[in-house]
Parts: C-alpha cells; structure tokens; sequence
C-alpha cells in the first residue's frame, strides 16, 4: 500500500492484468495513472449523479480504468480517451444503478454533501435552501438524457464529447441543454 491510497486504485489492477510488480511502469499504465490522476474526480462526481453509494462510485471508477488499461494494451485507438472514459463510466455506472435497483438495495436519496454555507443570518439561509431545494425538484424531474447532458457539460465535456458519451447526436445535445437550462431558469425565476 502506498501513502495514496488513489495510487493503490489504480496500481494493484494493473499489476494483476500484467503480472508485474506495480512499481515498475510501463508507458501504458504512467498514462493510465496519468488519466487517473486527471480525471477521477470529475468521474466520482459524474457517476455521484446516478445516485450510487460512494463505494459503488469507486468501484465502477476502477473498473472504467482497468478497460481503458486493457484498451490501449490491446493497441486500440486513442482518439478522444477523454470521452471514452466517460462514456465507459457512464455505461457502467447505468449498470450497476440498474443492478442495484434490481436487487432492490436502498440507496441515500442525497448522494450530494451540501455546502459549507456562511450565510449570515437565518433569513438568507432558508431563501438559499427553497432556492436549492426548488432547482433540485426541476433537476430531479428532467428526463435522464436531459440530467446527464447537464452532469456531463458541468464536468467540462463539449457538446461533440458528451453526444459520444452518451451516443447521440450533437444536435440532440444541444436540445437537451437548451431545454434543460431553460426550466431550471425559469424556476429560479429568471
């Protein structure tokens, strides 16, 4: 086990795939750890929004980067890894929400920590929490393909990255944005 316990994640999967102690690297894994490094975060968060338990959030997260190990081992492209990652993430993490909802495992409703506000006073506070609470009803209530391309567009992804993703069209993307962002504007009434 190293001081990083990400580093762990990440390295004991790709010595099992190749039989190699972990601390000896091929350009293979260090771009792999690389992407890791990059990306895992934004993935946590992306996969958060498929309301899976932070233990399931890791486990797909390393499974997603175990494929993408064996995927640039087996010499396939390298075109957009970005977009592939998230597209792996996002197929697994549909997985498992249905695997999970199947077995019927009860999952927390709020898969997201509030804030740390500093409000100053209790007015401010309780306008902050209907306003959230309100963005957070119209978010819940837009279709699937609508939450994920707003997750997806929040993480940083362009409209090209998120149509891959999610395998549709570009324009069918910017529909969905545009849609999206229009109801949750006019919920919070703007």
């Amino acid at each position: 086990m190293s001081a990083d316990p990400a580093d762990d994640i990440v390295a004991m999967p790709l010595a099992g795939v190749t039989g190699v102690d972990h601390r000896a690297t091929t350009p293979v894994e260090e771009e792999v750890i690389g992407l890791f490094d990059d990306l895992r975060t934004p993935l946590f968060r992306y996969v958060l929004a498929f309301r899976l338990s932070s233990h399931d959030c890791e486990d797909v997260i390393q499974e997603v980067f175990l494929a993408l190990f064996q995927h640039l081992q087996q010499g396939r492209s390298r075109r957009n890894l970005r977009g592939w990652i998230f597209r792996v993430a996002h197929n697994l993490a549909l997985k498992r929400a249905n695997s999970n909802r199947r077995s019927q495992q009860k999952q927390d409703a709020s898969t997201f920590d509030e804030p740390a506000d500093h409000a100053p006073n209790a007015e401010e506070q309780l306008v902050w929490n209907e306003r959230r609470l309100r963005l957070l009803s119209v978010f819940d209530a837009l279709p699937d393909t609508d939450r994920y391309c707003l997750r997806l567009r929040a993480e940083g992804l362009s409209y090209r990255e998120i149509a891959e993703v999610l395998d549709i069209s570009l324009g069918s993307v910017s529909e969905y944005l545009t849609r999206s962002l229009a109801r949750l504007a006019r919920a919070d009434g703007r």
